[in-house]
């Protein structure tokens, strides 16, 4: 097939578009689209100065997502005064898998020369998740535990690193799994939350009284094969296997039937993200100052909850980990 723009020869069809495109006119649609978010979610602030420069913080774990989100957003802001961009990795303590894709940080953020951090669980927890998998004291689901573990590191380090804003790479097919299980789940509240807390623009939600620094997802206007076909053919370094310990059973489910519906009917999971967006963004006003919102602090670590302790902690304690001392 022939690229729909110049003739060449097409590397990819985009079924839900009809479009036939070259490396070339692919990769600037890319470009094209993620830049096109980052504006409509008004991601630069109009305070952010030469002077007084916005620090975002790119959750780079060196998969394909995080690798091409650095790539895209070094492009775009390598030159901006306006922006600084630093790079965090978290290592959970898997033997043979963040070992690999941490090399493939370490290449992306020296060949892009952004600042980059390391922390890992077992500093921040003193528990490693090899571990933890092994001995699930709770008996949940491995990803349930490092879920809550990786999402408390983020924040916690954006906050002390004083970045602006939290950026991670989910795509279009994480978004809209997500919009789907909390549709099936028939959880309003949570579709409040997640407008809230990283899909409306920042013109639109209320971020001054959040506690948690607020987050952006530049990339999930994009199909998650798109993803990995840019970092392929920008030959970014990046490690595309899948963590062992991976046993979301039912965002699997979810993911599968979104395969199906997509073959048969091109263009549902941005129809899915249209309306969800629109309708949790309904729902984020009506629920804004509800008692939902964090409105104290943890016991022990100092992270907004509403309870006593934080779920953070009541995992690090059923695990027999240990909380980094602040000294």
């Amino acid at each position: 097939m022939e690229c729909d723009k110049c003739g060449d020869d097409a590397v990819m069809h985009a079924a839900y578009s009809g479009l036939h495109m070259c490396e070339a006119h692919f990769r600037r649609s890319v470009d094209s689209r993620v830049r096109k978010r980052i504006r409509e979610d008004s991601l630069l602030s109009d305070d952010a100065t030469p002077d007084d420069p916005e620090t975002w913080l790119i959750g780079l774990s060196g998969g394909k997502d995080s690798v091409v989100l650095t790539h895209i957003l070094h492009d775009t802001f390598a030159a901006d005064p306006r922006v600084e961009l630093v790079a965090l990795t978290i290592h959970e303590g898997i033997e043979g898998y963040r070992d690999a894709s941490l090399d493939a940080c370490l290449e992306l953020t020296e060949d892009l020369d952004i600042e980059h951090e390391v922390v890992s669980y077992a500093d921040e927890y003193g528990l490693e998740m090899d571990d933890v998998a092994d001995d699930d004291p709770l008996n949940m689901a491995p990803c349930a535990y490092c879920g809550v573990f990786r999402r408390d590191a983020l924040s916690q380090y954006a906050e002390s690193y004083g970045a602006d804003k939290l950026l991670t790479g989910h795509n279009l097919d994480d978004e809209a799994q997500t919009a789907m299980m909390n549709w099936l789940s028939g959880d309003v509240a949570q579709m409040a939350q997640h407008f809230d807390a990283s899909l409306g623009s920042f013109d639109d939600r209320e971020v001054d009284d959040d506690p948690f620094v607020p987050r952006a997802k530049p990339l999930r206007d994009i199909p998650e094969k798109e993803v990995a076909l840019y970092a392929h053919l920008a030959d970014l370094p990046s490690h595309m296997a899948e963590c062992p310990h991976a046993s979301e059973a039912y965002r699997g489910e979810i993911q599968q039937y979104l395969y199906d519906l997509e073959a048969d009917h091109p263009g549902t999971r941005h129809s899915i993200m249209s309306g969800y967006e629109e309708l949790a963004r309904l729902a984020a006003e009506s629920y804004r100052g509800g008692d939902d919102e964090p409105r104290g602090e943890c016991d022990r670590c100092g992270a907004p909850t509403n309870n006593a302790v934080c779920r953070k902690c009541e995992l690090v304690d059923a695990v027999g980990g240990e909380l980094a001392s602040d000294d």
